[in-house]
């Protein structure tokens, strides 16, 4: 492939024109971003690649970034401008914008660095680094198609001109370029000092966990002694044997003090004579001087840029509809009453609608994401709630009952129910209760007050576990419905909506709710206990067959001596006293009369409890839960709401603030940006990709 082609220049071109546009501020775009210690001959290198001299003072007098563009062209010519920081004002942006530098860059670039930075508050203020980025684009016969970003020279502690607060300005700018993902760092070092010393090299592995798009560049190997251990080490570096890089290692020759004054021409000659001699020989040629280095730089850029040519239309695409979503919630711009009520219409329409699913279990809409996800699944109103009341009935299953009858109740005391007593240990219970209670009655019958009472006692769980449940109920139906507000509004409706409109209907329909279950609460357990389910008369008999059965079983064991359930129960020639067995069977006496009272009262209340528990907890969830709670939600913010409000509510919730003002107007701007930049995308030669990888960029 020709680097130097006009598809290659193109390439380069579209990207530079996005970046001119500002499409950085919302996309990372791929470049090369020159990085190095101070003094580590990062300005030589560049000189070298663009043929201008860069002012000698590594770090502090260049205190931003600056683009450099160059592009290969029959007329040599240069233009300088400022890109400004994306937060200036503007009126900062325009003062930006309108630089001017009367001297040539190739003359007097020192001179053109100095005045822009003056111009972007430099001088004469505690403001150490710019933000903003100065563009210089050039063209000539011998420049390459190639665009590099220079970075501020990286240092370790501070001096008598830079402080240690500078240093770490430098580090973040330099390394938030570094972290950029689609950038190729060029890390520079020096031959002077030892690698291992400079930390570019070990930004550039830290942000570059694979290493895969570092090209390491090694200036001022004339400084090393022939033959000597620094010069081997340097050399084993360059083959990409200590220090690894997939893009491996680049040597240049920099002009020594005494050759300050040379010639592109004569700096290009002197390289390539000390090239022709020593250990670098050793080296392929590809690896040593300026000439293979222009090419080198430009097929790695061109590399990169094929490689993300797809993921940044994904990315674009994926800014677009996030972007249309901002504007979306923001709504069209609103200055007159009907404007402002359309809008609160038109936001009301969106929170209904999307309720509406969350509560009828519809969740096509992609509001609703992952149902996997914590955050997807707490957005369901239908299936959290379902959820939640099958575990408050499974709850009252196995915990509304206060006492639970077990053959051998634990010893130590029991703080939550069931607590687990002896059949005795409850009848004893129900003898209290009737002894309490008697009037007019005979002693062998229970009056319905103990029936009322042994009920109320045993369901009286059912009253933490339903307030709790409902509780939890509510808070969980209130997270979804303002996790729908903020996401069918803007900040500024979303305010004046929730503090007049929702959160007085959802205190409204909390009261209610609250209302509905203590309603619930009140008829099933603190009511007269009723039925008239034939499951109740069926549980009563089942339990005075089970307690009859146990009876019998305890008098014929007496009898007999044996278990009657066992094989040998009567013997082969066992006589049996009749009489005897038929007058105990029958022999009732004043302790059997009162068992018979407490047994059937406690009989009749497990019987009704089984019901009651059934009806209660479908009667939580219907009339509570759904009727209560679930129905009323969907008025709360719906059209209908927006016709009936008064002029100067609708103007307070729905009137624009400047900030609102300001983000549909970024917002606006962001959109028309990245459509763009995704219709030149689109429309770049596809056929240049193919069989393009990312090995295409290794040497």
């Amino acid at each position: 492939m020709n680097i130097q082609s006009k598809a290659h220049e193109k390439l380069l071109n579209v990207i530079d024109d996005l970046r001119s546009q500002g499409i950085s501020r919302f996309i990372d775009l791929p470049q090369l971003i020159v990085c190095g210690d101070q003094s580590s001959g990062k300005s030589s290198v560049l000189e070298a690649v663009s043929g201008i001299q860069f002012p000698t003072k590594d770090a502090l007098c260049t205190r931003f970034a600056t683009e450099l563009i160059l592009r290969r062209n029959p007329e040599i010519a240069s233009v300088v401008t400022i890109v400004p920081d994306p937060n200036r004002s503007g009126e900062e942006k325009a003062r930006l914008q309108g630089f001017k530098c009367d001297s040539s860059v190739y003359d007097d670039f020192g001179g053109i660095i100095d005045k822009a930075g003056k111009l972007m508050g430099l001088e004469g203020t505690s403001k150490v680094f710019s933000s903003d980025v100065l563009r210089i684009e050039l063209s000539g016969p011998r420049q390459p198609h190639l665009t590099l970003v220079d970075l501020p020279g990286l240092f370790h502690s501070g001096s008598k001109s830079q402080s240690d607060d500078d240093a770490e300005a430098v580090k973040a700018l330099v390394t938030g370029y570094m972290k950029k993902s689609r950038s190729i760092i060029l890390a520079v070092v020096s031959a002077k000092n030892d690698y291992n010393n400079q930390i570019v090299t070990k930004y550039a592995r830290a942000f570059d966990k694979g290493e895969l798009r570092t090209l390491g560049i090694i200036t001022k190997p004339d400084t090393l002694p022939a033959g000597s251990d620094s010069e081997n080490q340097y050399f084993e570096l360059a083959e990409n044997k200590d220090v690894y890089f997939r893009l491996g290692w680049h040597v240049l020759k920099n002009r020594d003090y005494g050759q300050r004054n040379f010639s592109v021409a004569e700096r290009d000659a002197s390289e390539l004579e000390f090239f022709s001699k020593g250990i670098w020989t050793s080296l392929s040629p590809i690896q040593l001087g300026i000439e293979p280095l222009r090419p080198r730089l430009s097929r790695v850029l061109q590399g990169q840029i094929l490689y993300e040519l797809p993921n940044l239309i994904s990315d674009v695409e994926s800014g677009l509809r996030e972007c249309q979503a901002r504007l979306d919630k923001l709504g069209t711009a609103r200055g007159t009453k009907q404007e402002q009520r359309l809008h609160l219409h038109t936001v009301s329409d969106a929170f209904t609608t999307i309720l509406k699913d969350a509560i009828n279990g519809k969740y096509d809409n992609e509001y609703f994401g992952d149902a996997t996800t914590e955050e997807g699944y707490a957005k369901r109103i239908r299936a959290v709630t379902n959820n939640m009341l099958e575990q408050f009935a499974e709850e009252v299953r196995c915990r509304g009952h206060k006492y639970q009858i077990v053959e051998d109740p634990p010893e130590e005391p029991q703080k939550r129910p069931p607590i687990k007593v002896s059949k005795e240990t409850r009848i004893e219970r129900v003898k209290e209760l009737i002894r309490c209670n008697r009037g007019k009655e005979l002693s062998i019958i229970s009056k319905e007050d103990t029936i009322t009472n042994l009920f109320r006692e045993q369901s009286s769980p059912w009253i933490d576990i339903v307030k709790r449940h409902a509780e939890n109920i509510f808070d969980a139906v209130k997270h979804a419905v303002l996790n729908i507000l903020e996401n069918t509004s803007d900040q500024a409706t979303r305010d004046g909506v929730l503090s007049c409109i929702v959160n007085p209907a959802l205190g409204k329909i909390k009261e209610d709710f609250d209302l509905a279950v203590d309603r619930t609460l009140k008829q099933h357990v603190q009511g007269h206990p009723i039925t008239f389910n034939h499951y109740f008369t069926e549980n009563v008999q089942k339990l005075r067959n089970e307690h009859n059965a146990e009876h019998l079983s305890e008098l014929l064991e007496i009898f007999f001596g044996k278990d009657p359930c066992s094989d040998d129960y009567i013997t082969e020639g066992q006589q049996v006293d009749t009489r005897s067995l038929l007058y105990a069977l029958t022999a009732p006496n004043e302790e059997d009369m009162t068992l018979f009272a407490c047994s059937e009262a406690l009989h009749v209340m497990q019987a009704y409890y089984k019901v009651a528990q059934k009806y209660f907890t479908d009667d939580f969830a219907i009339s509570a839960v759904e009727q209560g709670l679930l129905v009323k939600l969907e008025t709360i913010f719906n059209p209908g709401t927006i016709l009936i409000l008064e002029e100067d509510m609708v103007e307070d919730i729905a009137g624009e603030t400047e900030e609102s003002k300001l983000e549909r107007a970024s917002s606006v701007a962001k959109l028309g940006t990245l459509k763009t930049t995704l219709d030149v995308l689109k429309r770049l030669d596809r056929g240049q990709t193919q069989g393009i990888a990312k090995d295409a960029t290794t040497f």
